[in-house]
């Protein structure tokens, strides 16, 4: 795909896409509850869609109606055996979180995903998975998929102290101690999105969080609940940085998510000066409008326990940092290599070839700032977030245009993307 726009300027407002981790969950408590929920505003993204497939292909009756999307719940004792086995596409959330889903389960399940998702080791979930009387393991020693997995009716309860960041390990561990007889303990490394135990509490269940210590009991019930899911933050972000550090910029940005575990960027936003404010916040439903400005910018450091606070915003902030002065420093953000791609070197790679100045450390990077954009061309290596990273650099090119292989990436979290850039953009 070829990108060239040439704006003179970013203006107009946009309602974000429903967030992808509150999609994915919803269509899992969902299948869980006693009677029908209703979801309104998904995000059909394809990792959520896969989700949606996956819980099919396991018994549940779910309802794609337009505009919601109805799940007729079973319980843990109605899922039934898939036929064949359950394709994860792309989604690392999706393998992960329904790994401790079916922990607890009597059959056996074969789970696969992309060329992407078969790089990305499963052995954070499968080692304490295993602890709790699951039998499951994967290829080499990182437990890669495919994954083949038989759970156990007589999960044991855990205690687990989890080596790395992760919301994804945290929630499997949490479906698989909703099953186990007793109480398990999951304690956090930093705390991380918490959008499971928000929904466990939502949908009638109880859980007990005392700072990173989590307790949670098996065999609890669920009752369907009204869903509506707000914006994504990590959609969000790819435009609070357009209008950011496109000249001209005036962006109006409705039904972003601010859930406190996720609001990383903007802190960050504030603290590199960037004009940034929020209006319509809606207390309930955690979300808001905001409003970004084209800003003069000076670098920081990014590190500590907000890393996991916008772990997946932390390409499209170094896009950010190249056009701030002076010099930014991300570290402690190693988890940053077991994503889709090594988002360390790949967004590296991807704005250095732009003419940013980027050197990749263990942990994060260290940006020079503030430097000019060229054209180049630009893989994605299958990860929509580097897709959507490097459409926004491509804003800012003013010799020679961006070649973006693989672009079809970005269908996996925001399909309206490009019309959601046509529609602000603005030329002479």
């Amino acid at each position: 795909m070829k990108l060239k726009t040439n704006a003179t300027a970013l203006e107009g407002s946009l309602r974000i896409p429903g967030d992808k981790s509150i999609s994915h969950r919803s269509i899992m408590f969902g299948s869980l509850a006693k009677g029908v929920t209703k979801v309104h505003d998904i995000l059909r993204g394809e990792d959520v869609l896969s989700t949606i497939q996956v819980f099919r292909e396991l018994g549940v009756n779910i309802e794609d109606k337009g505009d919601l999307v109805e799940i007729h719940g079973v319980g843990f004792d109605g899922l039934k055996a898939p036929r064949k086995a359950l394709d994860m596409g792309n989604s690392g959330t999706s393998i992960r979180l329904i790994s401790g889903f079916l922990a607890g389960q009597d059959f056996k399940v074969e789970m696969f995903g992309d060329d992407s998702l078969s790089k990305r080791p499963m052995d954070r979930v499968t080692i304490p998975l295993r602890q709790m009387g699951a039998s499951i393991s994967g290829q080499t020693d990182r437990d890669l998929p495919p994954l083949t997995l038989k759970g156990s009716r007589h999960l044991k309860p855990i205690r687990y102290q989890l080596p790395v960041a992760s919301a994804q390990v945290k929630s499997a561990l949490i479906f698989a101690a909703l099953q186990a007889e007793g109480e398990s303990v999951i304690i956090e490394k930093e705390k991380t999105r918490n959008h499971t135990e928000d929904m466990i509490r939502q949908f009638g269940g109880e859980i007990q969080v005392d700072g990173k210590e989590i307790r949670i009991s098996g065999g609890q019930e669920f009752i369907a609940q009204d869903i509506l899911v707000p914006g994504d933050i990590s959609s969000a972000a790819f435009w609070l940085v357009a209008g950011l550090v496109v000249p001209n910029a005036k962006l109006i940005l409705k039904n972003v998510g601010i859930n406190e575990t996720r609001t990383g960027i903007l802190e960050v936003i504030e603290a590199m000066g960037g004009r940034l404010s929020l209006s319509e916040v809606d207390e309930l439903a955690k979300s808001a409008t905001i409003t970004v400005e084209t800003s003069e910018l000076h670098g920081t450091e990014i590190g500590g326990d907000i890393i996991p606070r916008l772990i997946d915003e932390l390409p499209v902030i170094a896009l950010l940092a190249t056009q701030a002065q002076g010099r930014t420093v991300i570290r402690d953000a190693e988890e940053l290599k077991v994503k889709e791609t090594d988002r360390i070197q790949v967004v590296a790679d991807a704005l250095n070839a732009m003419g940013a100045h980027i050197t990749p450390t263990a942990d994060g990077m260290i940006i020079e700032g503030k430097t000019p954009l060229h054209g180049a061309k630009v893989n994605t290596f299958g990860d929509h977030r580097i897709g959507m990273m490097t459409a926004i650099a491509a804003l800012l090119v003013t010799e020679g245009e961006v070649d973006l292989e693989r672009a079809e990436a970005i269908n996996t979290s925001y399909p309206s993307f490009f019309a959601d850039l046509e529609e602000i953009i603005r030329h002479d």
